[in-house]
């Protein structure tokens, strides 16, 4: 009996320290920031916050905003000579001149990587005439995000009154910047090599995200800073399918407190893999058969989430009434939305199962008397 009871004392302390141990790896970080926020990037589920909603200045973080509006307005690569009064501005640079000959792209280098205010500014004025309909822009967009918290009044980040968000806010924004490629491969970017100037000559410029080197899986996003905002980071991070964002506002152990709550949500988050329905199909118009079987790239969704399950997510079918034939096999012919809680995770393409032959194309089918004439006539030709 003496023994029975040592080996079930021994298996509560046991249960008891495994336990410990489990809390404690996943034990919330304490962070010096003013407010913070962790967020999965496929579900925008909070992971951990600290006065997320409350808002304040968040410094160069705002052209997260202003490079996505840019890349967004097209004409990346045309040329042309920047506004010499908008680049009139204090503060960190890209090295922009009277008379330089740039791209937009080159702008979103240079609002992204040395955190150029006279490239939010040229970008701003390039797009809509001056610095405050692009504000006008900005906020437009924000209230589209569900951006609540969200106010801009400068392009670049450098105070207005009125000009601030939340940690939360500044999440979200990135969660949707980052659904751009192009944004986030040059966030992504080290150092990058344009050519611009007057003539334009090649350059180099330099991140200012040390993060980047500090932490394996960090891919963006932007960092900020000034006096009244105190140093402000937004952040991503990808691990084993494990997708989050990161944003600290007035922090002076940015670099650190993003370390410890990656450390927190790598332990915390999961991730699922959803199964895409079978069995999609699109009506068809002008060809062999009315439907057309629709199939997805790879037969299942992973999505990264705090306290989901499969049964959370939705898929929803993005078609026109009807595909014309003909149609070949492999074409792209519809797009998949998949959304967890009705909040848009991505959205996938769907190909064709099949090839339809259109109906002009199909041979006509020959009567019995049809053929008995061809039969006739092929005995007597010879």
């Amino acid at each position: 009996m003496k023994r029975i009871f040592a080996v079930l004392v021994a298996f509560i302390i046991t249960a008891v320290s495994v336990r410990c141990h489990t809390v404690c790896a996943v034990a919330q970080p304490e962070v010096s920031a003013k407010a913070a926020v962790l967020i999965s990037a496929d579900t925008g589920e909070v992971v951990y916050a600290k006065n997320c909603n409350e808002k304040l200045p968040m410094a160069s973080t705002t052209k997260i905003m202003t490079t996505l509006l840019c890349l967004e307005s097209g004409g990346l690569y045309d040329q042309f000579v920047v506004d010499s009064e908008a680049i009139k501005v204090e503060g960190s640079s890209m090295g922009l001149q009277e008379g330089d000959i740039v791209t937009k792209y080159d702008l979103c280098c240079g609002m992204l990587l040395p955190s150029g205010n006279d490239a939010a500014n040229a970008a701003a004025v390039r797009i809509s005439g001056s610095i405050g309909k692009f504000a006008e822009l900005m906020n437009d967009r924000a209230r589209k995000l569900g951006l609540s918290k969200t106010y801009f009044v400068t392009p670049s980040g450098l105070e207005g009154e009125g000009h601030g968000s939340s940690a939360y806010d500044m999440a979200m924004l990135a969660r949707e910047a980052l659904r751009n490629e192009l944004f986030r491969s040059i966030c992504s970017q080290d150092s990058i090599k344009l050519e611009f100037g007057d003539p334009p000559y090649v350059r180099w410029l330099k991140n200012t995200n040390k993060l980047l080197n500090m932490y394996d899986g960090v891919y963006g996003v932007k960092t900020g800073f000034t006096d009244e905002a105190g140093r402000c980071l937004v952040s991503a991070c990808e691990r084993d399918g494990k997708d989050l964002i990161c944003v600290t506002l007035n922090d002076r152990s940015d670099w650190n407190d993003h370390i410890a709550m990656y450390d927190y949500g790598f332990d915390t988050v999961r991730v699922i893999d959803a199964a895409i329905p079978a069995g999609m199909t699109v009506n068809t118009v002008g060809g062999e058969v009315d439907k057309l079987r629709l199939v997805p790239k790879d037969s299942s969704v992973r999505v990264c989430t705090m306290a989901g399950n499969e049964e959370d997510i939705q898929f929803t079918l993005l078609t026109a009434p009807f595909v014309y034939a003909p149609i070949n096999y492999g074409d792209e012919a519809a797009m998949l939305r998949i959304s967890f809680m009705r909040r848009e995770v991505e959205t996938v393409p769907l190909y064709a199962a099949e090839s339809i032959t259109a109906a002009a194309e199909r041979p006509e089918k020959k009567g019995i008397f049809t053929k008995f004439k061809e039969m006739l006539g092929s005995f007597f030709s010879r």
